[in-house]
C-alpha cells in the first residue's frame, strides 16, 4: 500500500499543477505555495510533444488539450532569401504523432480546473527556506510552515530553493532572451506549422499556432522575437517603428499579423537558464521541472519535461514505500531521459542565438544534409518528439496512447469533412 503523505509543492507553473493533481489523486495531502497574489500562466504559447501529451492522456485531460490546441505536424526554418535551413515532419516518425501548439492561458485554466482541491493553494507566499531534515518551509515574512513529509520545489528555472540540494554542477543565465506575444491567426496560410526565419544566428522569427483558450474561441499565434537579454531595454529606446520596419524587410507575412502590436507592453520578455545539477534531491526536498535541469527553449522541452517530472514523482511515491528509495527513482529515471536534451540544448544553442555568423552559416549549409544521414533523421525527430533517451535509446510511447492519437486523429478528420 502507498503510505500517505503530507505534500508540500512550492510554485504552482506547469509541474506544480500537475502534481498538485496527480499526488492529491493519490489521496496524499498537498498544500501548494505560490509567491504571485493572483496565479496564473507566464508567457504566450509553447509545443507539447507526444511526451507531453502522453502525461496529459493518463491524466485524462487529452480531449480537452486537442479541444483547444493547434495539431503541429510540420516544424519548418528558412532564411529571408528562402533557403531551407530545417524541415521535419511528425509523420516520418510515426504517421499517428503530431505536436500541439498550445496558449500558456489554455493548459493552467485546464490543469487548473482538474484540481479538486484549490483550497490548497495559498497564494502570496514566497518560500525561501527549506528545514530538509524535518519538512518544513519558511516563507519571506519568516514564517514556518510544515513538517511535511515531501516539499517538493516546482519554483521555476530561477529557483531559490535548488541551491539546497547542494548537487548543482552548472547554473547560469543564457545572454539571450526573447519577447514574446500572442496574436490574431486570421488568415495566416500555415496552420499546422511551426514557421521560423533566420538572420545568420543574431535574428530569429518564430510563429506557432497555438489554438484558443477557455472563454476566447478565436485561434491564435504566439509570435517571438530572438533577442540578447542585455538589449531590451535599448530595442524599447529605438521605438516600435524601427523594429516592426526590420521585421516587414525579414518577414512581410509576419509583419502582417502584427498589425495591432503598437506598444513594447504587449509583448513579454522571457530570459533563460542552464542549470544541471548532479542530485536532485535531499532529505525530504526533491527538484522537478525548470528546477532540476533548466535549459534553453530551443527544443521546445520545458512544459514536457515538467509533465513527465510530475508523472514520475508519482509513479515512485507509489512503487516505494521508503521515501529516500522513491527519491532515488525518481532521479534515476528522469536524470537519464533529461541529460541528452540539456547536451543537445547547450550545443544548438549558440547556432541560433548568438553572434557567430560563422556556425549559423555551418547551419545552413549543413543541417538539412545531416538529417539525410542514414539513422540521423531518426534521432533529430526522437530529439524533436521527447522520445529520445541516451544517444542510442528510444522511449516508448505505449500502445494504448498511440491508439488514442489514432482516434482523435480520425475525428478530426471526419469534423474537417463535414
Amino acid at each position: 500500500m502507498t503510505p500517505r503523505r503530507t505534500i508540500a509543492i512550492v510554485g504552482y507553473g506547469t509541474a506544480g499543477q500537475a502534481l498538485s493533481i496527480l499526488l492529491s489523486r493519490d489521496h496524499h495531502q498537498v498544500h501548494v505555495f505560490e509567491r504571485v497574489a493572483q496565479p496564473g500562466p507566464v508567457g504566450a504559447g509553447f509545443l507539447l510533444q507526444p511526451t507531453g501529451l502522453e502525461v496529459l492522456w493518463q491524466m485524462g485531460l487529452l480531449p480537452a488539450v486537442m479541444q483547444h490546441g493547434a495539431p503541429v505536424r510540420r516544424l519548418h526554418g528558412q532564411t529571408p532569401c528562402g533557403r531551407t535551413v530545417m524541415d521535419m515532419r511528425y509523420a516520418d516518425l510515426n504517421p499517428a504523432l503530431h505536436g500541439v501548439g498550445m496558449q500558456r492561458g489554455a493548459l493552467f485554466s485546464l490543469l487548473a480546473a482538474a484540481w479538486e482541491q484549490p483550497g490548497n493553494l495559498q497564494p502570496a507566499t514566497s518560500i525561501v527556506e527549506v528545514d530538509t531534515a524535518q519538512g518544513r518551509v519558511r516563507d519571506a515574512q519568516g514564517r514556518w510552515h510544515g513538517p511535511y513529509d515531501l516539499v517538493i520545489a516546482a519554483d521555476g528555472a530561477a529557483s531559490s530553493l535548488r541551491a539546497q540540494v547542494q548537487g548543482t554542477s552548472l547554473d547560469r543565465e543564457y545572454p539571450w532572451g526573447a519577447l514574446w506575444c500572442l496574436l490574431p491567426r486570421g488568415d495566416w496560410p500555415h496552420i499546422d506549422e511551426l514557421r521560423q526565419r533566420y538572420v545568420a544566428a543574431r535574428k530569429m522569427i518564430g510563429l506557432l499556432p497555438v489554438g484558443t483558450r477557455p472563454g476566447n474561441d478565436e485561434p491564435q499565434l504566439s509570435f517571438f522575437w530572438s533577442l540578447p537579454r542585455d538589449r531590451f531595454a535599448q530595442w524599447e529606446r529605438d521605438g516600435m517603428a524601427r523594429w516592426l520596419d526590420e521585421i516587414a524587410a525579414l518577414w512581410p507575412q509576419a509583419h502582417a499579423r502584427l498589425a495591432g502590436v503598437c506598444e513594447p507592453t504587449q509583448l513579454a520578455r522571457a530570459g533563460y537558464r542552464d542549470a544541471v545539477l548532479a542530485r536532485w534531491h535531499r532529505e525530504r526536498l526533491v527538484l522537478v521541472g525548470d528546477a532540476a535541469h533548466a535549459m534553453s527553449p530551443q527544443l521546445g522541452q520545458g512544459v514536457n519535461m515538467a509533465l513527465m517530472d510530475a508523472l514520475a514523482l508519482r509513479d515512485a511515491l507509489r512503487a516505494h514505500a521508503d521515501r529516500d528509495n522513491a527519491l532515488q527513482a525518481y532521479q534515476a529515471q528522469r536524470r537519464a531521459h533529461v541529460a541528452i536534451y540539456q547536451y543537445w540544448s547547450r550545443w544548438l544553442t549558440p547556432l541560433f542565438q548568438s553572434e557567430r555568423d560563422g556556425l549559423a552559416r555551418a547551419r545552413d549549409v549543413l543541417f538539412q544534409p545531416m538529417g539525410r544521414i542514414p539513422g540521423g533523421r531518426g534521432h533529430m525527430l526522437r530529439v524533436l518528439s521527447g522520445t529520445q533517451r541516451g544517444w542510442l535509446g528510444r522511449l516508448p510511447l505505449s500502445p494504448a496512447f498511440m491508439q488514442a492519437m489514432h482516434g482523435l486523429q480520425d475525428t478530426r478528420e471526419r469534423d474537417s469533412i463535414c
